[in-house]
């Protein structure tokens, strides 16, 4: 009974946790703090205070414990040594801090999910590879060395000397022979996988400065959250330009410095580069996610863009999503660019980001479709 008690308890923290996370939702996202306490799987969070229930005694008009002689205000006990309405000294006892959860990032993007209202996504094209999987199904008397099973074969060689009269109790010494190996034996098993690879391309030219790639960063986490519970396999690659475009780590993506001007075309000529060489569209689920604070080198590397988007990329990918982020010196034409060129082409998600209070709308821009 008490272990059920307990489950329900934790069933129902564990709601009230849900909640708090939902409510506090657009601030976990205008702020970084969540990315610095990211583990492999899990993520955690700062809760404020949650209240345990507990009972609250009401006034009583008369009579019952405590209602004995005396004025309103009059002091209890041995009384305060401050007086009346003065704070009291420093003392030794911790004070009141926010509670910190663990939380999956699976359910983390299905708490995203539900407050955002965002529809499941349905993979286009192929939509599954087919992966091999070896599975320990058994034993057998032969195999590599690598793959001895010591436990099978000690009680093979102790059911042997026992057998054949040679065990002694006195001195239990087991020493197995050749025939007593016994190996670990495998199937293999073709597993359905989805897969999709995320190229997310960032412009880090001088006007680009460390609050839009702050922004970038933080909105680059809730994507990736979102889309990793709806893909078993899932590859992500980045890509840094300014007038040229290289392909970096993680790290590199959102700690590189801003210089230099900006070409724009750089970034989608070695996007389209990496998906040709290395995802092939019939395999796979292609995201290209491009931030930049609207400022290309000069209308004709625009058109460059627009005929590599049309020609070769929008074709490529489940969806091309453009996010510019306001900067006061970029002048954010290219996403006016982008709307003229594309006003019908539903693969193709444009989001202007303000500032990080916009993460949160700019995310449902991206994601609301379903891709």
């Amino acid at each position: 009974m008490k272990a059920k008690k307990i489950e329900q308890d934790h069933g129902r923290f564990h709601q009230i946790v849900r909640g708090r996370i939902k409510e506090n939702l657009k601030r976990y996202m205008s702020k970084g703090e969540l990315i610095g306490r990211k583990g492999k799987d899990v993520v955690t969070i700062p809760i404020p205070r949650i209240d345990i229930p507990r009972f609250r005694f009401g006034k009583q008009e008369t009579g019952g414990v405590s209602q004995g002689e005396g004025e309103e205000g009059d002091a209890i006990g041995q009384g305060d040594e401050n007086g009346p309405g003065q704070g009291k000294q420093a003392g030794s006892e911790a004070g009141e801090h926010s509670l910190e959860v663990d939380v999956s990032l699976a359910e983390l993007a299905e708490i995203m999910g539900e407050e955002l209202e965002l529809p499941r996504i349905e993979s286009k094209g192929v939509k599954t590879v087919e992966t091999v999987k070896d599975r320990y199904t058994g034993i057998r008397r032969v195999g590599p060395e690598s793959l001895r099973h010591f436990k099978h074969t000690y009680k093979q060689a102790l059911r042997r000397m026992i057998s054949s009269g040679t065990y002694d109790p006195e001195d239990p010494v087991i020493i197995p022979v050749r025939d007593d190996r016994r190996y670990r034996s495998w199937t293999e098993r073709v597993v359905p996988q989805s897969n999709a690879v995320i190229i997310y391309m960032m412009d880090v030219s001088g006007s680009m400065g460390d609050e839009q790639k702050e922004i970038v960063r933080m909105e680059s986490f809730w994507i990736d959250t979102w889309l990793r519970s709806q893909y078993k396999g899932i590859e992500n690659r980045y890509i840094i330009h300014d007038a040229t475009a290289k392909e970096v780590d993680q790290e590199t993506f959102f700690r590189t410095r801003e210089s230099g001007g900006t070409m724009i075309s750089s970034a989608y000529k070695l996007c389209q580069q990496i998906l040709e060489e290395e995802y092939p569209v019939e395999s796979w689920n292609i995201y290209p996610f491009h931030f930049s604070d609207g400022d290309n080198w000069s209308v004709d590397d625009t058109g460059e863009c627009l005929r590599i988007l049309q020609d070769t990329l929008i074709p490529m990918s489940n969806m091309f999503a453009y996010g510019q982020v306001e900067s006061p010196y970029g002048s954010g034409q290219f996403i006016k660019d982008l709307r003229e060129r594309f006003a019908t082409e539903e693969r193709v998600v444009l989001s202007e980001i303000k500032n990080r209070d916009a993460i949160l709308q700019s995310i449902k821009d991206f994601l609301g479709k379903g891709m």
